[in-house]
């Protein structure tokens, strides 16, 4: 995955959130970024056709985008299970934010055979937790956070 597919991700969660347009900054707020490098990034990725950009009114992925931010949530949900049910990481989603930027769809894929992931897969992501909602896990935020 790489930081393009984490701007996909985050604002296909926004999307799912707000139920229409993702601003810019909830989607620097949500990636720890600024908003000069979120404007940045939204425009690179409008240039590829993977969403609309209209300024005041947010950002919507196009069908392209949709399917590739999907993907990325896929490959983040693979992480944090592993991380979770295989490795037992007590902050596992802290450590999957960092590993989700350098984890490609190889090592995905093989991540993927050890655990046991749902079909509904990415559906079953609550962004309001940042987690797999399939995950058993308490209710309180990850320290780190």
């Amino acid at each position: 995955m790489n930081t393009a597919d984490q701007y996909l991700k985050a604002i296909y969660l926004v999307q799912e959130q707000e139920d229409g347009p993702a601003s810019t900054g909830r989607v620097a707020d949500m990636l720890e970024v600024s908003p000069a490098s979120a404007n940045e990034m939204i425009g690179k990725l409008e240039e590829r056709e993977l969403l609309d950009h209209e300024k005041y009114k947010g950002v919507t992925l196009t069908d392209e985008g949709i399917v590739a931010a999907r993907e990325a949530l896929q490959t983040y949900c693979i992480i944090e299970r592993f991380l979770l049910e295989v490795l037992d990481v007590e902050e596992f989603r802290t450590e999957a934010k960092q590993l989700e930027p350098v984890i490609d769809e190889t090592v995905a894929e093989r991540l993927d055979t050890i655990i046991d992931r749902a079909p509904q897969c990415p559906d079953c992501f609550a962004p309001e937790e940042d987690v797999c909602g399939l995950l058993d896990v308490e209710a309180d935020p990850d320290p780190a956070d």
